[in-house]
């Protein structure tokens, strides 16, 4: 149980992921309204509540209906694509003025949702204040930004005391594996139902640290070509909350990454070590191996041999 103190903290952050939601969903809502008359405007810009976006859709509202002047309307990376975004609004004669009502209710209800989301972010940046160190930890992990880092801390409070170790805040987060085994029949595999805020919260760094050239870049990808993307953001969710779990416990620490080659020298230097056991017990030897506590110039362990 957090303290007080956090959980009035957390009320405003997971109002805010609330508020976020429904503004997602009414984002989608006006999309699908566009691809109702024919207009694909965000299979061309990438976001079609952006400038580019948003000056296409007021002028619909207004009446204009001309591809030619609806596409010249785009902004900054958006002007290589007029010829995309001819195609994609050559039949804004099918927009009428009932779409036009529609999408205006859209649009100030997102405005709406926008506006309130950033006032309780000023009051959770408010909030936090004291803790600026420990979101600054949080924040330094690939695929972590401001928001995330917010709501994690808000959720587990800025001491780790209540986490024996991060195999516990992982659990706590749902993103432990389930064991379904009984003699030699294994069950399904599951993960651990737990706390659904940082459990999401992970969800979406994990797929975020995924498109980064880090050790847990890395990592997310090979899971998701082996055994899909589901399981790669439990996973690496799981590797996310324990590395939060050791910053957090040590005041001062930044995440350092390993490199995305971090996984190949290590299956090298097992290759490695296999081939020359292998060479010495060829000589009629017995090898024995033993870890050296610290890491190596390349971040693996040292492995001796007796």
């Amino acid at each position: 149980m957090p303290d007080p103190e956090f959980r009035v903290i957390r009320l405003h952050t997971r109002y805010r992921r609330d508020l976020a939601g429904e503004c997602t969903r009414e984002k989608n809502r006006a999309e699908k309204l566009l691809e109702s008359a024919a207009i694909n405007v965000s299979s061309v810009i990438t976001d079609l509540h952006g400038v580019t976006g948003r000056d296409i859709t007021d002028h619909l509202i207004a009446g204009q209906r001309n591809p030619e002047v609806l596409a010249q309307l785009a902004r900054a990376r958006a002007r290589r694509k007029i010829t995309e975004l001819e195609h994609a609004v050559e039949s804004a004669e099918f927009f009428t003025a009932g779409h036009a009502a529609l999408l205006t209710a859209m649009l100030e209800r997102i405005d709406g949702l926008t506006a309130e989301i950033g006032k309780l972010s000023e009051v959770i940046e408010r909030l936090l204040a004291p803790y600026e160190e420990q979101l600054q930890q949080a924040e330094s992990m690939p695929g972590w930004g401001r928001r995330s880092a917010q709501d994690t801390v808000a959720e587990t409070g800025a001491g780790m005391t209540r986490f024996p170790a991060g195999g516990h805040l992982s659990s706590r987060a749902g993103k432990t594996p389930l064991d379904h085994q009984s003699g030699k029949r294994a069950g399904r595999a599951r993960h651990t139902k737990g706390n659904k805020y940082p459990g999401a919260i992970t969800g979406e760094t994990a797929v975020a640290a995924g498109k980064t050239a880090t050790r847990e870049g890395a990592h997310y990808r090979k899971l998701a070509r082996s055994r899909g993307k589901a399981k790669a953001q439990v996973a690496v969710g799981n590797t996310q909350l324990r590395v939060y779990h050791k910053l957090l416990s040590n005041p001062g620490m930044r995440y350092q990454d390993l490199g995305p080659d971090y996984y190949q020298r290590q299956a090298a230097t097992r290759r490695k070590i296999a081939c020359h056991v292998r060479e010495i017990e060829a000589l009629g030897l017995e090898v024995t191996l033993a870890r050296i506590p610290g890491p190596d110039p390349d971040g693996t362990t040292t492995t001796q041999a007796a």
